[in-house]
């Protein structure tokens, strides 16, 4: 009984197709764009979504060899927002969870009451959202005001597959609209920020049938109308179902365009200083504490582009030049970092370039860069300190010599999942739950990928390592 996923990411879509084993049948993915036509916004348009889910879709469903797919799940990625009209036709380009224009609405949060701030149990963050809408609210009143639906992006995607709006909670949770105590929009943060509630569509969990698929999406697909499409989840927390992360003994990071580091919890215990992240899991149970790095595959591609690289440069200069890049710093603050680095953001940048600098040396130290910014964000997130090992997944794991750098750089061993498709994955599953395939998350766990591989820190250089990561937060701070 074949299943296919679909993660929405930030810059690319990916499709897996699974049997009932947990086996990968065939994947696909399609690329697009972020654009930013101002700076600090982050855009893309939902149509480009839409035919690159589409291309992605087909090679995945001619790769598996055309099974019969018995249910569709989704995932995507967080925050940002999509305005639609009644149909969930966009009616402006999706703000992106990158995106920093709504920094001043943060005042309207910082306003609000203690027990409110309290309910939201996270930091203020402006690409979430709810400034997002504050925002457009103020200076896009006619696309506010003619929105019908305020979508996350992979509750668009579903809106364009089944015409059916909904959310779920690990979306929901992620907005700063919603109410963690009560489990439900709080209803009095949107009426103090006077935000439509009629925008918000129905919350359902995120292991149901939401709808099914509609006969002009079936026809553009290449898949048969009326299949199943599971309500989905956001992708952090579908990565964590897709890895069999189920129980909150175990921190797994996860790279792609972003960075995140999550541990399960069973109940609700947000931090009274909330640095880090706090939201709902896609097994309809737990919760989550994450350390998220806005500043991670996002900032390495840029690199990439602007120097011509391949990915396949950029990763092997990891084992090629030495730590330190003969004395060149990169600061990775392309975009507004999460609340757990203090600084104030004014930007990137490579530092002490000399004459004798290479193009190797300027790739390398990217990567040194991104990956102390993920140490800086495992050293914030609660309860870390005494372990000696995290998980590792997502798509921006796969080269050995980048695990190896980021296993110095974290001074811990890192733990491979067996899977590059995390997300999709975990999409997958939602959609095999949905279908009553699995009576429930735990009841995947039979068929989660195992670890593939261990890397262990190199004593040597962890410790010169360490030394850089000293002298990058001096320069860090310096530099703001």
């Amino acid at each position: 009984m074949p299943l296919a996923g679909i993660d929405l990411g930030t810059s690319s879509v990916k499709v897996i197709i699974l049997d009932e084993q947990g086996y990968t049948l065939g994947t696909g993915r399609k690329d697009y764009r972020v654009r930013s036509p101002h700076s600090g916004w982050a855009e893309s348009n939902p149509e480009e979504w839409w035919q690159s889910t589409v291309a992605a879709v087909r090679e995945a469903y001619t790769n598996a060899g055309q099974p019969t797919i018995t249910a569709i799940g989704l995932s995507g990625q967080m925050h940002g927002v999509v305005l639609t009209n009644e149909g969930g036709k966009a009616i402006r380009p999706a703000i992106l969870w990158a995106d920093t224009r709504a920094e001043s609405e943060l005042t309207y949060y910082q306003a609000l009451s203690s027990n409110n701030k309290k309910h939201l149990a996270n930091p203020l963050v402006p690409g979430m959202a709810g400034p997002l809408l504050c925002w457009l609210s103020t200076y896009e009143k006619a696309s506010y005001q003619a929105a019908r639906w305020a979508f996350q992006p992979k509750d668009w995607l579903r809106m364009r597959m089944t015409g059916v709006p909904a959310t779920d909670p690990s979306d929901a949770s992620a907005t700063l609209l919603y109410d963690l105590v009560d489990n439900c929009w709080s209803e009095d943060v949107i009426t103090a920020l006077d935000l439509k509630r009629t925008l918000f569509p129905d919350i359902i969990a995120s292991n149901t049938q939401a709808g099914a698929l509609t006969t002009n999406a079936a026809a553009e697909l290449g898949l048969p109308a009326g299949l199943p499409v599971a309500t989905g989840a956001a992708d952090t927390a579908a990565a964590a179902l897709g890895t069999g992360l189920l129980t909150p003994s175990e921190v797994q990071l996860t790279l792609g365009t972003g960075a995140q580091i999550i541990q399960l919890c069973t109940q609700f215990h947000p931090l009274e200083i909330t640095n880090t992240h706090f939201y709902r899991a896609a097994d309809g149970a737990n919760y989550y504490n994450m350390a998220a790095i806005q500043n991670a595959g996002l900032v390495l591609d840029w690199v990439r582009c602007t120097l011509h690289a391949s990915w396949e440069e950029v990763f092997t200069s990891a084992a090629t030049v030495e730590p330190g890049a003969s004395g060149l710093i990169f600061l990775p603050d392309f975009t507004r970092e999460r609340t757990h680095q203090q600084a104030d953001h004014k930007g990137g940048a490579f530092l002490h370039l000399r004459l004798h600098h290479q193009r190797q040396d300027l790739l390398h130290a990217s990567l040194e860069g991104v990956a102390f910014g993920i140490r800086l964000a495992l050293e914030a997130l609660p309860g870390t300190q005494t372990i000696t090992s995290l998980r590792l997944a997502g798509g921006g794991s796969v080269h050995p010599a980048w695990r190896q750098m980021l296993s110095d750089i974290l001074n811990h061993t890192l733990e491979l999942v067996d899977t590059s498709e995390a997300s999709a994955r975990g999409a997958a599953l939602l959609a095999g739950i949905a279908s009553g395939q699995w009576s429930d998350a735990q009841a995947t766990q039979q068929i989660a990928p195992g670890i593939s591989a261990r890397i262990a820190p190199e004593p040597q250089h962890a410790s010169r390592y360490h030394e850089i990561y000293q002298h990058f937060l001096m320069q860090s701070q310096a530099s703001f």
